[in-house]
């Protein structure tokens, strides 16, 4: 049996999206600068996709900007705000739990003479607010928080989050990486008081390399991509039209009949909760409370004994592909900076596994991968200990 339980790296493409993928790179496949019909048949799908991600955040299509992915929003994000407002201040808050692709930027930006502050989050994942106030600054410009913690699913209270930095700074520009909370919640950009957001395709059923940044109207943000001036100046360079149009099918089946969906999830992630917590030696992480604090998508464990990069490659061999980290920065692997914040013993930090489900994955599945993990872990446990 084979048992795909690593959604939170990236998803199957959805029929739909490949169709309309298809569709674009063989028939209207014109440049949607071009002034004659088959310009203007591509232009169509760039609109429509604008028009469709505008309307899941109830947003205005012109603060949609199309990115190559949430590693390219995140920069345009942090770097094109940071250089905007850098004769108003140059501090910026993140918290202990971002991702590399918001973390390398502000590495750069620190380099460039920015300086950094970090908010510290409790064993949940939830950033400690009062903390991150304290590290506010008549200088502080930006503040980026994630919305779900890649990882381990924790979830933060954006909109609680960014009302009381705005209550203490008014003029804060406030980001949220939400990579892995689009298409798993509805998100209002305006009610939520986020004035950047980060979001890729590849998270909810549509294409790898695409994605996008939404950029609250008035909110100044250099452009960190030049050339033809295309997206109105903020990312020059021919439209990606078949990545573009996939990603906003994508975005129009994720949100239709979301509800039934998120409950999908939670179903598959309370049922391996369950049979991860009857297993000896082995601890969920952030999840002290109900199932449902935490995304509906993602599960991490660690496995007391046994060695993260063994289990998963003794799990692929039965057909359970499940991840030991962020394939993010699979290419520069090391101990778990989301694992250190929330404070998992450090026994655990080479010993954890992330499962993480899409709407399709069955409860056999679920099933199927939980008995791989018991029947492998007292055998992997004698091996470590010889």
């Amino acid at each position: 049996m084979e048992c795909y339980l690593d959604n939170a790296a990236t998803t199957r493409v959805a029929d739909s999206v490949r169709e309309v993928m298809n569709l674009v790179m063989g028939e209207d496949f014109g440049n949607p600068s071009s002034l004659h019909k088959k310009g203007m048949e591509a232009e169509k799908y760039v609109k429509s996709a604008q028009a469709i991600i505008a309307k899941t955040l109830r947003a205005q299509p012109k603060e949609i900007v199309f990115t190559s992915g949430g590693t390219e929003a995140n920069n345009m994000a942090l770097i094109g705000t940071a250089l905007a407002k850098s004769r108003v201040g140059k501090h910026i808050i993140a918290t202990k739990f971002e991702h590399a692709s918001v973390n390398a930027p502000l590495k750069f930006l620190e380099e460039m003479g920015f300086s950094l502050s970090f908010a510290p989050v409790d064993k949940e994942g939830h950033v400690l607010l009062s903390e991150l106030l304290s590290l506010i600054r008549p200088d502080t410009v930006l503040v980026s928080v994630m919305y779900v913690n890649n990882e381990v699913g924790a979830v933060q209270d954006i909109a609680a989050i960014s009302a009381a930095v705005k209550e203490k700074k008014s003029d804060v520009i406030f980001h949220t990486d939400a990579i892995q909370a689009y298409g798993k919640y509805r998100i209002c950009p305006k009610r939520e008081g986020i004035d950047l957001l980060s979001a890729s395709g590849h998270k909810f059923s549509g294409p790898k390399g695409s994605g996008f940044l939404y950029i609250r109207d008035k909110v100044r943000v250099l452009p960190i991509i030049y050339g033809g001036g295309q997206q109105k100046g903020m990312r020059s360079g021919t439209e990606n039209v078949p990545a573009i149009a996939g990603l906003g099918k994508a975005a129009e089946e994720i949100y239709s009949g979301h509800e039934e969906k998120i409950e999908r999830l939670y179903l598959r992630k309370k049922q391996m909760v369950g049979l991860l917590c009857g297993m000896e030696g082995v601890f969920v992480h952030a999840l002290s409370g109900q199932v449902e604090d935490g995304a509906p998508h993602i599960v991490s464990a660690g496995f007391e004994g046994v060695r993260s990069e063994v289990l998963l490659h003794a799990l692929e061999e039965r057909g359970v592909y499940v991840s030991s980290g962020s394939a993010c920065s699979a290419n520069h692997p090391g101990i778990s900076t989301s694992l250190e914040a929330i404070g998992v013993r450090k026994e655990l930090l080479d010993s954890t596994l992330r499962f993480s489900f899409s709407p399709d994955t069955t409860a056999e599945e679920v099933d199927y991968a939980a008995a791989q993990v018991r029947l492998l872990l007292p055998v992997l446990r004698r091996y470590t200990a010889h």
